[in-house]
């Protein structure tokens, strides 16, 4: 398989391991059998290895243009990058009872909400600022739509997980809940200044490893 068909099949298999293990019974199945923590880290590897297979695919399928990249398309990344980095570092792994991967929810304090309680979905917010700002920079067919899924697919996650969680907590909780974190001030996680310098030195380590990861070298564009 090449060409098109990868790129199809990556995108079916990106779509359904996003969508079965989280259904039920087949998450409490998995839960059940690998544990919470052995299921996030499980359910992450998973979704890191098919969008590599996502990536490789939309590399190999046939270059069709539809517009060129802006001379200033690595400062327009760079531009929606930093606030992405800057959301991950600040809310993975902190208590958010109204999204997907938060961690000791029953911390959660709705009086000293962090990005979590205003944001609601921070890694959707986070992977729909890093596909808008590459679908800008990528002008073929195949990069556009993956990066315009990832969009989309980004804004639908946001619809449906709050109608999921509006099912569980109840309508009116979910409602009170926000409306709580709304009213009251916005705080910092522990540690905040270190997860932000490690933020950063991530964006830096990508930044010097994009030719490894997508083929494409951008470090030199930044140079004078």
């Amino acid at each position: 398989m090449s060409g098109w068909g990868l790129y199809a099949g990556a995108w079916a298999l990106f779509v359904l391991s996003h969508s079965v293990p989280v259904r039920a019974p087949v998450k409490p199945w998995l839960v059940a059998t690998l544990g919470q923590t052995g299921f996030g880290w499980a359910y992450s590897a998973l979704s890191l290895a098919v969008l590599a297979l996502l990536f490789i695919a939309a590399a190999h399928a046939p270059h069709v243009p539809l517009w060129p990249m802006p001379a200033s398309a690595h400062w327009i990344v760079l531009a929606g990058m930093v606030p992405a980095v800057v959301l991950l570092s600040l809310t993975l792994g902190r208590p958010n009872p109204f999204s997907f991967g938060g961690a000791g929810n029953h911390r959660f304090d709705p009086d000293r909400p962090e990005l979590t309680g205003w944001l609601r979905h921070p890694v959707l917010v986070a992977l729909g600022l890093w596909a808008g700002v590459h679908l800008i920079a990528n002008g073929d067919l195949a990069h556009g739509l993956m990066f315009a899924g990832f969009a989309g697919f980004a804004g639908l996650g946001m619809v449906l997980i709050d109608r999921r969680k509006q099912r569980e907590m109840g309508l009116a909780d979910w409602h009170a809940l926000r409306a709580r974190c709304r009213h009251a001030r916005l705080c910092m996680p522990p540690n905040a200044t270190l997860r932000l310098a490690i933020g950063l030195l991530c964006l830096g380590a990508l930044i010097a490893g994009h030719q490894g990861l997508s083929g494409v070298a951008i470090w030199p564009r930044f140079l004078p």
